[in-house]
Order: C-alpha cells, then sequence, then structure tokens
C-alpha cells in the first residue's frame, strides 16, 4: 500500500512578519495554560492539580500501571512522573505494589480514594473544555480536532523525516 506524498510546508509565516500574536503555536500553548488554570481550580477540591489528574485517569483507564508506561502515555520523563507519583501516594490516592510476576517491576495502583478523584476528572473537564467552546458548532468543534489532528500528523512526519 502507497501513502501519499507529504504535503510541501505551508508559507503562511516569514520570519520578517512574524508575530507571537498570530502563531498558531502561541495561540494553542494560551489556550492550554486557559486550560489548565481551570483545571486546577476546578479539581481543587478534590485535591489534585492539572498535572495529577492524567495519571490518575491513566491509572483508572487501565492504560498504565508502572512509572515507565505513565509517563510514556503523558509524554514526560520518568523522574517527573516518580516525583509526581511520591505526591499522589502522599494524599492517598496511590500506591506502589512489587509485581508478583517479575520483582523488577513495581505497579501503581489506585486506592479507593483515588478512584473517587479519577471518577470525578471525566466530568470537570468536559464543563472546562465545553467553557472553552462556547459558541462553537458541531460542526465547527468537529472541524478544529481534524485540524488539530492534521497538524500533529504533520509535525510527526517532520520529525520522522528529519530522524532519518
Amino acid at each position: 500500500m502507497s501513502r501519499a506524498p507529504s504535503p510541501s510546508p505551508a508559507c503562511f509565516y516569514s520570519a520578517a512578519g512574524y508575530s507571537a500574536d498570530e502563531s498558531v503555536g502561541y495561540l494553542m500553548k494560551r489556550v492550554m495554560m486557559s486550560i489548565t488554570q481551570a483545571a486546577d481550580k476546578h479539581l481543587e477540591p478534590q485535591g489534585i492539580t492539572h498535572a495529577q489528574w492524567g495519571p490518575l485517569f491513566m491509572l483508572r483507564r487501565f492504560r498504565a500501571s508502572t512509572v515507565a508506561e505513565l509517563a510514556r502515555e503523558l509524554q514526560t520523563d520518568p523522574g517527573a512522573m516518580t516525583r509526581l507519583l511520591d505526591r499522589l501516594e502522599c494524599k492517598g490516592f496511590c500506591r506502589r505494589v512489587r509485581s508478583t510476576d517479575d520483582r523488577r517491576v513495581v505497579n501503581i495502583e489506585l486506592t479507593p480514594e483515588g478512584e473517587v478523584a479519577a471518577d470525578k476528572v471525566p466530568a470537570e473537564l468536559a464543563q472546562i473544555l465545553n467553557e472553552h467552546l462556547a459558541g462553537f458548532s458541531k460542526a465547527e468543534w468537529t472541524q478544529l480536532k481534524g485540524l488539530l489532528r492534521r497538524m500533529l500528523e504533520n509535525g510527526e512526519a517532520a520529525a520522522a523525516r528529519s530522524a532519518k
């Protein structure tokens, strides 16, 4: 099966006319910061921060169970993930359990309190994202997701080409 050739890079930006206010990257970062700040505010009553909901959510959805898997899923380094899990463990949301199959492996498990906190995350995030998407039509929302996926695919393709 042959793949379609990669599209040529766009020519929307130039060094001479570059303005951060018109940068898609800058705007996406600002949107993410706004979502992060809202998540921190909404999740504070549960005793978790925006950074901490990711591991809780991944553990609850059984998408990861070790430090390395969580770090890979959440695109962070294992050291930072270990420190984040230390904080979650101190709060009583998770615990480390040595694998019975391979004693070198330490699995991370949610406590009952962690399960309760993780179960509240989707409702909070849905509210936050819906607030940020106020005034968008369903078609615009679908288009936005498609455009962002396309940018991500272009970035991954460019990274793969530069790695060769």
